[in-house]
C-alpha cells in the first residue's frame, strides 16, 4: 500500500492561479471586519475553472497550522494502512476527562471526525507511526511537508504548515477521488465531512483551529458546495490577534453569510 502512494505522488498545487481566472472580490472583505478577523476567502468553480478570491496574496503566498482540518488526512491514512478498519471502528475512551463533552466517550471514526475528537485522533495517528506517516506527507506534497513535533500532535503545534490554495487542492483531489487511497475510503472520509443535504444544496466541509506561533487564533473552514451536481470548491481562513476570540462561534454563520452573498443555497448555481 505504501508504495501505491509513491506510484500516485499528488502535488499540492494543483490549480494554478492566474490573472486570466481569478476573480478578486474585495466585497467579501465585510465579512472579515464585521467579524474583527483577518483572513482570506477562495472559491474554484469547477465547470469553468473560474476562481474568486479575497486577499490573494494570503491565499497564495502564507502558510498556518492545519489543526483539525489535518483530520480529513489522518483518517485517510489510518484507513489506507489498516490502522482504521473502517469508518465505524471504536477507539475506546481513554478515560481522560477533556473540556469537550463530545470527546469523553468510546467514539468510532465517523463520530470523531464529525466532533472534531483530538484524543482519537492522536491515537490515530501514535498507531501510523511517525515513519508511515511522514512517507504518507511526502507522496501527498502535503503543506510544509516535515514531520518535526511529537507525532500525535504536529498537526496543531506549528511544526507542519499548509497554504489555503494547497487545502482547497486538497478538497478538490478528495472530492473527486483523486488522491492516493482506495476510493471507498476516500468515500468514507467525504461522507463524514457532509454537513447539510437537501434538494437545493449539499454543503461540506471540515473546521479547525489552533494558535499560530504568535499566539494569534487562527481557524479554517475547508469543502465544497454542490448545487445541482456541480461543485464548488471553497477554502475559509481567518485569524484573530485575540486568542480568546470566539472564531468557532461564528466561522459557520460567516461562511453562510459569504456563500449567500455569491447566490447560493438556492439551488440555482
Amino acid at each position: 500500500m505504501l508504495r501505491f502512494a509513491i506510484f500516485l505522488v499528488c502535488s499540492s498545487i494543483l490549480f494554478a492561479c492566474n490573472s486570466n481566472n481569478v476573480t478578486q472580490d474585495n466585497s467579501l472583505k465585510k465579512y472579515f471586519d464585521d467579524n474583527k478577523v483577518k483572513g482570506c476567502f477562495a472559491m474554484m468553480d469547477n465547470g469553468s475553472g473560474q476562481f474568486t478570491i479575497y486577499d490573494l496574496p494570503r491565499y497564495r503566498d502564507s502558510s498556518y497550522l492545519p489543526a483539525s482540518t489535518f483530520k480529513i488526512v489522518n483518517s485517510l491514512i489510518g484507513l489506507q494502512t489498516g490502522h482504521i478498519t473502517n469508518d465505524s471502528m471504536v477507539i475506546p475512551w481513554d478515560g481522560i476527562k477533556r473540556w469537550n463533552e463530545d470527546w469523553n466517550k468510546d467514539l468510532t471514526m465517523y463520530q470523531a471526525f464529525r466532533v472534531s475528537a483530538v484524543n482519537y485522533y492522536q491515537e490515530v495517528a501514535r498507531r501510523i507511526g511517525k515513519d508511515t506517516m511522514q512517507l504518507w506527507l511526502d507522496s501527498l506534497h502535503y503543506g510544509t511537508g516535515r514531520i518535526t513535533g511529537p507525532i500525535d500532535s504536529f498537526w496543531l503545534d506549528n511544526s507542519l504548515k499548509i497554504r489555503p490554495d494547497e487545502q482547497l487542492g486538497l478538497v478538490k483531489r478528495l472530492y473527486f477521488d483523486q488522491l492516493p487511497f482506495f476510493k471507498s475510503y476516500q468515500e468514507m472520509v467525504k461522507r463524514a465531512m457532509i454537513q447539510e443535504d437537501n434538494t437545493n444544496y449539499r454543503l461540506a466541509y471540515k473546521t479547525g483551529t489552533g494558535f499560530s506561533n504568535n499566539g494569534h487564533i487562527i481557524s479554517w473552514m475547508v469543502g465544497w458546495i454542490e448545487e445541482n451536481k456541480h461543485p464548488y470548491f471553497f477554502v475559509l481562513n481567518m485569524e484573530s490577534e485575540d486568542p480568546n476570540a470566539p472564531l468557532t462561534q461564528f466561522r459557520k454563520k460567516m461562511l453562510q453569510d459569504i456563500l449567500s452573498h455569491l447566490g447560493f443555497f438556492k439551488g440555482k448555481m
